[in-house]
């Protein structure tokens, strides 16, 4: 390489190395950076803000029936409305919530719940029904079967009547007297001893539960006296209730031939004894009279007892008579 050629290199390198040493100096590279700021949390939901309802229970009802409604943001200044009838409510949970109905007219009302006065839930349609009636007691309860006139009047105590209930017996409609909006009363049809059910159908159709009504037709004997004494017969005067017109009367008394053997004579009334020509006679269901002609004037001992053709038989009385 000639002389000139190396100069011209030469030149040209300090030239370079003389404008990298003019440079500022890089800065130091940190030792770590700063993390991304990361964006504003979102703000958590206000509860107390909103208010919700999910489930009705029941989804209709009639007056003074409770109802149970599921949300959420329920608290103590929650309310419940029927329409622009604000109801008594309690709040058992933020999440339950119940309320009574109030007596109001049957219809169809928007159900809906505000909170503290402003925040309103969604509103949903409930149909309050009509009333059904319910009966809770029979005044009285226990009739015997040849009750007559104003004894055999019952007055059903209750609720939700109106003028034009209707008493059922036995599930048929009987002629109904209105006392009140809770009570009614009827007189009992003529029916066999047993229990009897009775309700209350109003116009609208709603039917009362039932309760039972019992009719006793068992005999009872209360009282026996001597009436009517003739010579060779006189009579029994039998007092007591439930006799029917085709009852018996069982006598037993002992033999007179033979003294060890109890002798049993069953007379049904209107027919006649004919061994000894005694007879039994129906003057109402509460009396019967006996006609007795005896062998002797003495006095003896023997019992009675009255049997309806039921079956249906009264205690055994114990007479003194001739």
């Amino acid at each position: 390489m000639s002389h000139a050629r190396l100069g011209i290199l030469l030149i040209v390198g300090l030239l370079y190395a003389g404008t990298a040493l003019a440079d500022p100096p890089l800065p130091p590279l940190p030792q770590s950076y700063p993390a991304a700021a990361a964006p504003p949390a979102a703000p958590e939901p206000d509860d107390q803000s909103t208010i919700s309802i999910l489930s009705i229970i029941p989804s209709q009802g009639e007056p003074g029936m409770d109802v149970s409604l599921s949300g959420s943001g329920f608290n103590d200044t929650t309310v419940a409305y029927l329409g622009t009838h604000e109801l008594l409510t309690n709040v058992a949970s933020p999440n339950l919530l119940s309320f009574r109905i109030p007596d109001l007219q049957p219809g169809l009302y928007a159900l809906y719940v505000k909170k503290n006065g402003e925040i309103i839930s969604k509103s949903y349609n409930f149909p309050v029904i009509a009333p059904h009636p319910a009966i809770s007691d029979l005044e009285p309860d226990e009739i015997y079967a040849c009750s007559s006139g104003r004894e055999r009047e019952i007055k059903i105590v209750g609720t939700h009547f109106t003028d034009r209930s209707m008493v059922l017996f036995d599930g048929a409609g009987v002629r109904t007297r209105f006392l009140s909006d809770e009570m009614v009363s009827f007189q009992v049809p003529t029916a066999d001893g047993n229990q009897h059910k009775v309700q209350v159908r109003n116009a609208d159709g709603n039917v009362s539960g039932a309760l039972n009504l019992t009719i006793e037709s068992r005999p009872e004997i209360e009282n026996v006296r001597q009436s009517g004494d003739m010579v060779g017969t006189y009579n029994l005067i039998i007092e007591g209730r439930n006799f029917q017109q085709n009852s018996s009367l069982v006598i037993s008394e002992q033999d007179t031939v033979q003294p060890e053997r109890t002798r049993v004579k069953r007379l049904q009334v209107g027919s006649t004894y004919q061994e000894e020509r005694e007879r039994v006679y129906f003057t109402s269901c509460s009396q019967l009279v006996y006609e007795r002609h005896p062998y002797s004037p003495t006095d003896k001992l023997f019992s009675i007892q009255v049997v309806n053709p039921s079956g249906e038989e009264s205690s055994v009385v114990q007479v003194s008579a001739p």
